[in-house]
C-alpha cells in the first residue's frame, strides 16, 4: 500500500483537491432550482471535480520514455 501511494502521489492529491473544489463549488454556487445535473447534489459535483482533478494531475506527472532505435 505504501508503494502504491508513493507511485501515485500526484494523482491522489489531484483527486482529493478536485473533490474539495467540487464540494465547495456546490456549496457556494450550486443550483437554486435543483434541475442542474452537475450542481444539484453535492455528490455529483464532488465526484465530477475529483475526476477532473485526477485527469489534470496527469498533465504534471513526468513520464519516462524509452527511446527505441
Amino acid at each position: 500500500m505504501k508503494k502504491f501511494i508513493q507511485n501515485h502521489k500526484l494523482a491522489l492529491i489531484g483527486t482529493f483537491l478536485g473533490g474539495i473544489v467540487g464540494y465547495l463549488f456546490w456549496q457556494q454556487i450550486g443550483c437554486s432550482t435543483g434541475t442542474c445535473p452537475l450542481t444539484s447534489k453535492p455528490l455529483n459535483s464532488t465526484l465530477y471535480f475529483a475526476f477532473l482533478g485526477y485527469i489534470f494531475s496527469g498533465f504534471f506527472s513526468a513520464k519516462k520514455t524509452v527511446n527505441s532505435k
